[in-house]
């Protein structure tokens, strides 16, 4: 009589794109735990719209028990806080142990501050629905002190960062203000300046020169101040100061500069490059073939010798492939090396205006934002998200209103 083999335990740290994709495409051969510290993963993506009163909070979030309905995938929230490689468990700070025969790292990545003074105490960063709520209601209260006093206070709002989240969240910045905040009262909304601050010569450096420019002047025509080649050398309260000396007003700082990989990961006691975890090509953790890491937190570089950005279509490649890595584990047939292909990049200023770039294909302008949004709708988890995020869009375009200006901080 034949046996049908065991299959393997698999646990997963991190429920974000990779984490989740690969929990999924694993259900079908393992015995999958996924571990997360929240209940509900976060579409990142379109969180700087929550940030920018364009869509409701909840429209963002979407939770990973029913993400993983009739998977057969269990679900832990807690934090990883130690791997016992002997007994191959993970320590979760519930205290519950979980056993396992692979262990996949997806714990993402958390903003990286780069040594910039001030940054933690007086910035607000942009890797959570808590934060974006927070940066929300430090620009509706700032707004509500210039209605009140309609004198010729200037209230500046400082975006540091010109990659995609922080030309996006200028952009909504910058139409909240012509828009919504013009309508609810003008002479304080004329009051309000929107900054963008970047280090390069130009923004969103991984588009061509050409689209850069076109993005900047996009930028521009909405009332969004550039900076470039300014480099921030300390935050202060109200105040930004730049290398060259010179200062720039900022009631709200929104730090968009960069990530690094989650610090969670270095108290695993992992090998780290920089503070990614250093990876064979197969996403096997370097000294450790039974753990794998995908995502952001994964140090793996391309044929160039960089590391691969972050951002969620590397981390889904990873999750489908690291599937099939331990599906070749299983069936005792030799691992392959991962690589990333790049289906392009893409960025919204705001309405009608958006650059894409596939390659050497490239699309700018009504055309370019509708492919935006339809790639946005259709990765989002849930189908009340994507009725709410569609009647949120509609709402914004039809009535040039944004209905979810609401002050809902701790504060």
């Amino acid at each position: 009589m034949q046996t049908t083999p065991e299959k393997p335990r698999v646990v997963i740290l991190g429920a974000g794109f990779g984490g989740l994709t690969a929990a999924k495409e694993l259900s079908k051969i393992a015995d999958v735990v996924l571990v997360d510290r929240h209940n509900f993963q976060t579409f990142l993506p379109l969180l700087y719209q929550v940030a920018s009163a364009g869509l409701a909070a909840d429209h963002v979030a979407h939770p990973i028990r029913g993400a993983l309905r009739k998977s057969g995938v269990q679900f832990r929230m807690g934090s990883p806080i130690f791997i016992d490689h002997k007994n191959k468990e993970i320590k979760l700070d519930s205290s519950e142990l979980l056993p396992f025969d692979y262990l996949i790292v997806a714990l993402g990545s958390a903003n990286a501050d780069f040594g910039v003074p001030g940054v933690v105490e007086h910035a607000l960063g942009m890797k959570s629905v808590t934060e974006a709520i927070a940066i929300r209601a430090q620009v509706m209260r700032r707004f509500e002190d210039l209605c009140r006093f309609e004198d010729d206070t200037i209230f500046s709002i400082a975006v540091v960062g010109g990659g995609p989240t922080g030309v996006e969240m200028a952009g909504a910045f910058a139409e909240l203000v012509r828009g919504p905040l013009t309508n609810d009262q003008r002479h304080a909304s004329e009051h309000i300046r929107v900054h963008l601050i970047e280090a390069g010569s130009r923004i969103l450096p991984m588009f061509s020169p050409k689209l850069s420019a076109r993005a900047q002047r996009d930028l521009e025509k909405l009332g969004v101040q550039v900076h470039l080649n300014t480099a921030v050398k300390q935050i202060k309260p109200r105040t930004i100061e730049i290398a060259n000396g010179e200062n720039i007003s900022a009631e709200v700082t929104v730090w968009a500069a960069g990530v690094k990989g989650e610090p969670a990961a270095a108290q695993l006691n992992l090998p780290l490059i920089n503070t990614r975890i250093d990876v064979e090509q197969t996403l096997q953790v370097r000294n450790y073939p039974y753990i794998f890491a995908i995502g952001d937190i994964a140090g793996l570089a391309n044929s160039q010798g960089r590391l691969l950005p972050m951002v969620a279509p590397v981390a889904m490649q990873q999750g489908r492939f690291v599937a099939q890595q331990i599906q070749r584990l299983v069936e005792k047939k030799a691992l392959k090396d991962f690589k990333y292909v790049d289906k392009g990049s893409m960025a919204t200023i705001g309405r009608h205006k958006a650059i894409v770039e596939v390659k050497k294909f490239r699309l700018v302008g009504i055309p370019a934002w509708y492919a935006w949004l339809f790639l946005h709708l259709f990765y989002l988890l849930g189908g009340r998200n994507k009725i709410g995020t569609m009647a949120d869009w509609t709402w914004n375009y039809l009535t040039f209103d944004r209905g979810n200006r609401h002050i809902m901080d701790a504060n």
